[in-house]
């Protein structure tokens, strides 16, 4: 089906915001942080200036404040994270305070770990023929792409997204702060394992079906299987279509995972008095529902917000709006005046967000309609196509693309589509 422009404009919906109640402590996310609750990873997204990492540095400590055991996790040579929390930050976990730890991921250390596993694996089946094993690490540069993939894999061994027992040789953590270099990074993470299900249904076809393929991709499946070890599981004596099935179940696992806001937080953060900021924060809130995420909140963070007028609020209803209190960063902060000049509303939103999050698809099997939310797009901007017969959808806003599965019930071809009130309704025939 050809991209169709979808018509009609969206509106805004304007009401006051929700003020919570004083909860329990020990309450973070949406669950206790009890023995064998799985740890949470939370993160802030906006616009560059918009006080990202000085709301990731108010998030730690606030929780580690609740007793909850928190690492805080810098990707930046900036040094504004060492200069709020007053102490340094290296490429290991330091203590920096009572129940929290900090690091700074460092990409060029980081490609050695990954590059000794391969070689250990290599030595023992010698795919490689000694090739692998000259390669010195120390020499390598940090090639474009090569920031996610190592982030990706430092914050597994924080967080064991991979695995769905604990790894007891690894420190627990009820909280980790991500600190991204930038938004796009997270928007990219967020939906990575969607977008590495599609490579991957293409790569197995390539190895199954093509003579190359079938010659080589044993080999390679077990060099890179063995050195991941996902769910500590080595390749000796299985066949390819169980590791081919133990991949796909594991990129399942961490698509589940990132997508439960119970486990993976992302707020919004930006300087209410500017209309530049509010608009960024608007169209990352739309990314990251077009990434398959979910934003569980937006804060403002400006040196003056009761003069900020109620319409920036209004602009990101549903969802719960708040304020962090403003942080010089010429001096190490003072935690406990900060601390206690945290609102309750601040808390509340730091502490439940399952409750709070906005369904993103709906399915009207009645009306045989989908409606999807779609914040900070217009509709100039949104275009639909159709393929595999009437199954899904396919909507690109953005730099987004994202796939929607039909019910049985309701897939055919589409009838129409419109654009209401931020929602992109599509009626199927």
């Amino acid at each position: 089906m050809a991209p169709s422009l979808l018509a009609s404009a969206a509106s805004q919906i304007l009401a006051a915001p929700r003020r919570g109640g004083r909860g329990r402590r020990r309450l973070v996310i949406a669950c206790s942080a009890g023995a064998g609750a799985p740890p949470k990873l939370v993160t802030f997204l906006g616009k560059g200036g918009s006080g990202k990492t000085t709301a990731a540095a108010v998030a730690a400590q606030y929780y580690a404040s609740e007793g909850l055991k928190t690492c805080l996790v810098i990707q930046s040579q900036d040094p504004t994270a060492e200069q709020l929390m007053g102490c340094k930050i290296g490429n290991s976990l330091t203590e920096c305070a009572a129940n929290l730890s900090t690091m700074k991921l460092e990409t060029s250390k980081m490609l050695l770990e990954p590059l000794d596993r391969l070689k250990k694996v290599d030595s023992q089946i010698n795919l490689t023929q000694g090739v692998l094993e000259a390669v010195v690490g120390e020499e390598l540069g940090v090639l474009p792409g090569m920031d996610s993939v190592c982030s990706v894999l430092a914050l597994q061994k924080l967080l064991n997204f991979f695995s769905t027992q604990r790894n007891s040789s690894q420190e627990e953590f009820d909280v980790v702060v991500y600190d991204c270099n930038n938004t796009e990074e997270i928007l990219r993470l967020i939906g990575a394992t969607e977008r590495a299900r599609s490579y991957l249904r293409y790569v197995k076809d390539l190895a199954e079906k093509t003579d190359i393929g079938r010659l080589a991709s044993p080999s390679a499946m077990r060099l890179i299987y063995d050195s991941a070890r996902p769910n500590g599981k080595t390749s000796e004596g299985r066949l390819s279509s169980e590791l081919w099935n133990d991949i796909e179940q594991l990129i399942q696992r961490i698509s589940v995972w990132f997508a439960d806001p119970s486990k993976f937080a992302c707020f919004l953060i930006m300087d209410p008095r500017r209309s530049i900021s509010v608009s960024s924060a608007l169209r990352y809130w739309g990314c990251t529902t077009q990434a398959g995420g979910n934003i569980c909140g937006a804060f403002g963070y400006t040196e003056q917000p009761f003069e900020i007028h109620q319409g920036v609020a209004e602009k990101f209803l549903p969802m719960t709006f708040s304020f962090l209190p403003f942080l010089p960063t010429d001096s190490s902060a003072d935690w406990s005046r900060v601390l206690n000049s945290l609102s309750q509303n601040a808390k509340d939103l730091l502490r439940n967000t399952s409750n709070k999050v906005y369904p993103s698809v709906s399915f009207d099997s009645v009306q045989k309609s989908v409606t999807l939310f779609m914040p900070g797009f217009d509709k100039s901007e949104i275009k639909l196509y159709q393929y595999r017969g009437g199954s899904e959808l396919l909507i690109e806003a953005g730099d987004q693309r994202r796939v929607v599965k039909l019910p049985p019930a309701m897939q055919g071809k589409v009838g129409g589509a419109k654009f209401v009130d931020r929602n992109l309704i599509v009626t199927i025939r």
